[in-house]
């Protein structure tokens, strides 16, 4: 991959976030990257970053039509002793659809909380030398403090597929939801790419190409 997040950064906000729990990694392959995926990804995460820097309540709402694959290899660096994947590689697409207005409201904090829209994210996973489709219908909660995240729920509301898939996916939602299994690091990541990442990214894009001064 040309352009790879770190662990969960732009992925952590908007995909793993909006995709559900069992994304909450980053992630070739049965599965090949798609042409166009890490653009599409990359021009997104510009346009978020500008809303949560910028806090200007007024233009576009961000809204992005975003696909991600995930190699198996990377997905089982997440495992843990109470959830573990059992699949191949991965390949999820998504509508990213947030609101401006409130995304703006949670970072100057006259808002708490931020609560995604009802979504659905289809996916294909590998299993026994074949993909298998999988749909998940997610509203994820986020509530902020000063401006960084505190809480999260991924708020899965249901999951079709094949039952052994499907039952992965509720259960690492239940432990993200109920015992806080993923919590510390989608906060931490999340607060991360909002502090660190999207200053960069913003530094990077309001530079001049090498070799241009910039114009008065």
């Amino acid at each position: 991959m040309t352009h790879r997040p770190a662990r969960i950064r732009f992925p952590a906000l908007c995909l793993a976030l909006l995709a559900g729990a069992f994304l909450g990694v980053t992630a070739a392959t049965a599965l090949e990257e798609l042409r166009g995926e890490e653009a599409a990804i990359k021009a997104c995460d510009q346009r978020l970053c500008s809303i949560l820097l910028h806090k200007n309540p007024r233009g576009d709402d961000l809204k992005c039509a975003l696909t991600k694959t995930w190699a198996k290899s990377q997905i089982k660096e997440a495992e843990s002793s109470k959830l573990s994947w059992g699949f191949g590689d991965a390949r999820c697409s998504v509508d990213v659809n947030l609101s401006r207005e409130r995304l703006v409201a949670v970072m100057t904090g006259e808002q708490s909380t931020f609560r995604v829209p009802r979504h659905t994210a289809n996916c294909l996973v590998e299993q026994g030398g074949k993909l298998e489709k999988v749909k998940a219908v997610l509203a994820p909660k986020i509530v902020f403090k000063n401006g960084r995240a505190d809480k999260i729920w991924v708020n899965l509301k249901s999951v079709d597929g094949p039952a052994s898939i499907t039952l992965t996916v509720q259960t690492a939602a239940q432990l993200a939801d109920t015992f806080g299994l993923f919590h510390r690091q989608m906060i931490k990541s999340i607060n991360r790419y909002i502090e660190r990442h999207c200053p960069t990214t913003q530094s990077v894009a309001a530079s001049p190409p090498a070799g241009k001064k910039a114009t008065k």
